[in-house]
């Protein structure tokens, strides 16, 4: 005899956040192992473009983070390659330089106390939305985790590299966990790596999914109450490690050198 069928909504989503924390082993990674395989896991979902973007993680120093060596591709990107810098971009750990255009992460480090991972990428779709000068547009289930939760800078202040870009971004950011960058790509600030990782792959997509709906007709929007709901469902921290290690397993089979 069924003893879930007559349970409400609010209480079969209690059940099965029990069940999530309960059910899944979740493997221990460093901070650079994640921030590797975060690399790995971005350039198979379309967010390679040359030398472009940067993946921070917050250190546990603060006013440090860890950051992909300038000059590696995401597709090379191997724990041996992660720097240790600070704010100002000096290396505390590792060999090379930081990209200087990570200098706009420490003012969003500074600005938000919650965010402990940062991603900004020039995706394919994500760019090609960004040049039309339009906020991304969740109206799809898949695409909730950021709905109400995306920023946008539609103006281009110039290249990231200055303290001006950073005060910039990190003020259009406000109190949300994305922006799309007019002109430029998106940007991702979240409470873990594995959120952050999660939310960049699926913003990608939502640009994607944005510019095939956009070229057949007019995009509907979806009742505010039930975007809400699914976002706070998807973004449930377990829900964001889970989804992560399925994200390493594909990485791991195509990019075994990463954790070396």
């Amino acid at each position: 005899m069924s003893d879930t069928m007559n349970l409400s909504k609010s209480e079969l989503i209690s059940r099965a956040q029990a069940q999530m924390q309960q059910k899944f082993d979740i493997t221990e990674r460093s901070l650079r192992e994640k921030v590797a395989l975060t690399c790995r896991i971005l350039f198979d979902g379309g967010h390679d473009s040359g030398l472009a973007g940067q993946i921070t993680a917050r250190g546990d120093v603060p006013g440090t983070y860890y950051t992909q060596q300038l000059g590696v591709g995401f597709d090379e990107i191997t724990v041996s390659n992660i720097l240790k810098v600070d704010e100002d971009l000096n290396v505390l750990d590792g060999e090379g330089m930081a990209n200087p255009a990570n200098r706009f992460h420490s003012w969003v480090y500074r600005a938000r106390e919650d965010v402990n991972c940062i991603v900004h990428t020039h995706p394919l779709y994500t760019a090609s939305l960004s040049m039309l000068e339009t906020p991304l547009q969740v109206s799809h289930m898949d695409n909730c985790s950021l709905y109400d939760d995306c920023a946008f800078l539609e103006k281009w202040p110039g290249v990231p590299v200055g303290n001006e870009e950073g005060d910039i971004i990190a003020k259009a950011l406000g109190d949300k966990r994305a922006i799309l960058l007019a002109h430029h790509g998106m940007l991702i600030a979240a409470q873990s790596v594995e959120e952050a990782c999660v939310l960049a792959v699926q913003f990608e997509r939502a640009a994607k999914m944005q510019i095939l709906a956009m070229s057949a007709g007019t995009i509907k929007p979806i009742a505010p109450e039930l975007g809400r709901e699914a976002h706070d469902w998807l973004l449930r921290p377990r829900r964001s490690q889970v989804g992560f290690e399925y994200l390493v397993r594909k990485a791991l089979r195509n990019h075994s050198d990463v954790l070396n």
